[in-house]
């Protein structure tokens, strides 16, 4: 699993074509971005809540 040919991503590629059409698939390309984008926001802002937080626990435990 995992493994696809240049035959499945062809055959997958006809299928979106098919069920999208050539006019919908740059608006789907962009919301898929856009989804991404916004994903990758969310982790980098949880991220640096969590080494906020560390940070703030180890000022708090040596006094500083």
């Amino acid at each position: 699993m995992g493994n696809f040919g240049f035959q499945e991503m062809l055959f997958i590629g006809l299928v979106i074509l098919l069920f999208f059409g050539g006019k919908k698939i740059p608006e789907l390309m962009r919301g898929l971005g856009k989804g991404i984008r916004e994903f990758n926001d969310a982790k980098n802002n949880v991220k640096r809540e969590i080494e906020d937080g560390i940070k703030e626990k180890d000022n708090s435990t040596t006094g500083a």
